[in-house]
Parts: structure tokens; sequence; C-alpha cells
């Protein structure tokens, strides 16, 4: 088989969080959750993204987010800044200073709220892509961008030397078919529980929210499908799946991950608003899954 553009990246990719104390970036906390990760074997990491909380925090935090990160994995594993924006000139000065800080490739979400046409889509990532000249990943999440990339014009996009990639987080196997039958794109899940399901039809990996907690059986899942044992990743999928459900399903990501977390001893939980912590019935929940799941007393 052929190999598709952004086959670097076939594997786990894992969402990161982004670790508060009183209000402010902590670093400390950030260097641990990096090396527990990269002691895991993921095949890359993605700071600033929808679970990094990216919407709520300043430019100058972003950035330093996106350093910090590429310094602290020191090319032990690869590194996918998030930084899309609805405003491309803003996506644009982000994506300079990832590819500036050393970042392997950029996470490019949809943009948002302003709901472009399919050309102003085009013409976004476009732009992008002809100004920085690292691999770019297209995020498609209709869920919160409200509006559908559709597959006609990612088909178009993969035209674009830079872009090499699609997050494919719409829940439709059909559209990530179309994406595989009419692109050389590597397609990456953008739902856990659905990472399986596409890579039974060709996708290549999953960047992870769950990942923050249980790297080391997503990988053995990922890995598994890649091989073509497929046995053992349903097997996988399913010990997961639980998990995976409750990480999406008890509230607004990133707040079930941040509240695992938190129950696990690996970061204080902190959220900015307007995100909040899971309600106590909602912990509850979430404290029967982990301990069900063997990773909590």
């Amino acid at each position: 088989m052929e190999k598709r553009k952004g086959s670097s990246f076939a594997g786990v990719g894992v969402a990161i969080v982004t670790p508060f104390k009183d209000g402010v970036l902590d670093v400390a906390k950030l260097k641990e959750q990096i090396e527990f990760q990269i002691a895991a074997g993921v095949t890359f990491l993605v700071p600033v993204g929808t679970t990094g909380e990216s919407p709520t925090l300043t430019h100058e935090e972003h950035e330093r987010v996106i350093s910090e990160v590429v310094q602290l994995a020191a090319g032990r594993c690869k590194v996918m800044a998030g930084t899309g924006s609805n405003c491309t000139a803003e996506a644009l000065r982000l994506t300079r200073w990832a590819a500036k800080a050393g970042a392997d490739a950029s996470l490019q979400v949809a943009p948002y709220y302003n709901k472009p046409t399919q050309r102003g889509f085009y013409e976004h990532f476009k732009a992008i892509a002809e100004d920085v000249g690292i691999p770019h990943c297209v995020y498609n999440i209709p869920g919160r961008s409200a509006k559908n990339i559709e597959p006609e014009t990612i088909a178009r996009l993969a035209e674009l030397t830079n872009i090499t990639m699609v997050k494919e987080a719409t829940g439709s196997l059909d559209q990530c078919s179309q994406i595989l039958n009419t692109t050389n794109l590597t397609v990456l899940s953008g739902d856990d529980s659905l990472t399986l399901p596409m890579m039974s039809i060709g996708a290549e990996g999953v960047i992870s929210v769950a990942g923050n907690i249980v790297p080391t059986d997503l990988l053995a899942m990922v890995r598994a499908a890649l091989a073509g044992e497929f046995a053992e990743a349903a097997r996988l999928h399913h010990k997961l799946f639980p998990l995976c459900r409750d990480m999406l399903s008890l509230a607004t990501n990133p707040i079930p991950v941040k509240g695992a977390m938190k129950l696990l001893g690996r970061d204080t939980g902190e959220l900015r608003l307007p995100m909040t912590e899971l309600e106590p019935k909602e912990f509850d929940a979430l404290r029967r899954t982990l301990q069900k799941y063997g990773i909590l007393a």
C-alpha cells in the first residue's frame, strides 16, 4: 500500500491538558506530564488544542506552552502544536511561532463561530499551508466549529504540499471513507471511541484525550490495528470504551479528563472559566469507571 502524506504521524498523539496552579500555568506539572507520555512511547504530543484549553489562554501563554513542550520533548517524540483560529491572520501568527519554536507540525481547527463557506475554508487553510513550511493537520470538528469541512473541500486541500493529515471528528465513517478514497492524506481519529472503527477502514491512529490517562493501552490498541491484529485491537477497544465514553459524555472536554487526572493525583484539576469542574455525582461516576478500569483504588 502506498504511504500516505502524513504517515510519520501514524500512531497515538495525545492532546495534552494545560496544567494550572492558582490560575497560572504550572510548568513543573507540564514537564511531569510530558515525561509520562514520552515514557509510554507516544508518537507525538499535541499542546494547546481543545483539551489544552486554548480558548482561555492568552496569546503569550499559548506561545509559551508550545515552546515549553518543544523544549521539554527535546526531540524524543514529535510535537504537533495547536495553532488554529477563526481568524486567518491569528492562525498564521501562531503557526509561524510554532514553526520557529521547533514544532514538527501544526493542528489547524476549522474556523469556528463565523461559519465560513467551503471556499472560505479552502482559502483559510491554503493561506497557512503556503506560508508555513511544516506539515499541517486539518481538524474537522463540526460539533464545535458549527460547520463541516466537506470531503470535496478536503480533497482540494490535499493537493497542497503541506496539508498532510486530517483529524477527523465528524463521527461519520462515511466521511472518513470518502476522504480515504479521494485523497492521500493520513487520517487520524478525533474521537477515542471511534479510533478502531476508523482504523478498520484505513485511518492510521488517533489524537487522543484518554491518552492523558492510559497512553499505554491506547498505543497497544493502535499498534495492533496497524499490524492487522484486529481481534487484539477489539479486545483493547472494549476495555477502553467506558473510559473513552466518560471523557466525552460526563461533561464537555476537557472537564472529565482533568477530573480524572485530579483523582489520579496527576493534576490539580483546575480549569479556567467558563469551564467548571464536574458535579459531585459526575465525579462519583468517573471514580467508579477509573476503579473498574483498575487504575484507581
